[in-house]
């Protein structure tokens, strides 16, 4: 998944943001509040998009706007730590800092090193699907997770997740799911075929968001 290029390059990201603390009493104040502008604006739309469950067709460009996300969130630290009194501000900034290192906000950073093509498909209505797989090394497990989204025709580089399922490996045959729209019902079928033996198929019917 990329964590160990994600947290080399967030560490050099941090020590040249560090760098510029030093230097940040000499900026002009027409471009402080640039920078600060700009990097507000970063923080807020990445906010946006997280809590709408909307984001871009191209899961590299999202991923672009959550490191912008993550140098402005450091930006705007750095000049609350310059603020009086500065033993306190400083060491709160750094508390505040910590948490842009746990695995949670470190996932959506890997995507700028994915150099494989998104597996996004059309499943109709306007609906797409992406599929990307994942593993988990200790165990040896392996499966496939499913994303839903609603394209608008108006906006098209623009999607909305309205869905979300995951399918292992050792349940059914991951790589062979489908997915339909019911949009009288409003749901969405997930049909994952078991695996050549008799292991009985998967299904599910999830409320369309």
């Amino acid at each position: 998944m990329h964590f160990g290029q994600t947290i080399g390059l967030l560490v050099a990201l941090t020590v040249v943001i560090l760098i510029l603390r030093f230097f940040w009493s000499r900026m002009p104040l027409k471009a402080e509040r640039t920078v600060l502008a700009v990097a507000t604006s970063a923080v807020a739309l990445r906010f946006i998009f997280l809590v709408t469950q909307w984001g871009t067709m191209s899961p590299f460009f999202d991923s672009f706007l959550c490191w912008t996300a993550v140098a402005g969130y450091e930006l705007m630290l750095v000049r609350f730590s310059l603020m009086q009194p500065r033993w306190l501000t400083s060491i709160s900034a750094f508390v505040l800092l910590l948490p842009i290192f746990g695995s949670s906000l470190l996932f959506p950073l890997t995507g700028i090193f994915d150099t494989e093509p998104a597996d996004i498909r059309p499943i109709g209505a306007h609906y797409v699907l992406d599929r990307w797989p994942w593993s988990v090394a200790v165990s040896g497990h392996a499966g496939m997770d499913f994303g839903v989204y609603y394209r608008p025709p108006m906006v098209p580089f623009l999607r909305h997740m309205v869905q979300r399922s995951s399918f292992s490996d050792e349940q059914c045959d991951s790589k062979a799911v489908t997915v339909t729209i019911d949009r009288a019902n409003k749901l969405v079928h997930f049909h994952c075929p078991g695996h050549h033996g008799g292991q009985d198929a998967v299904d599910l019917a999830l409320p369309l968001r």
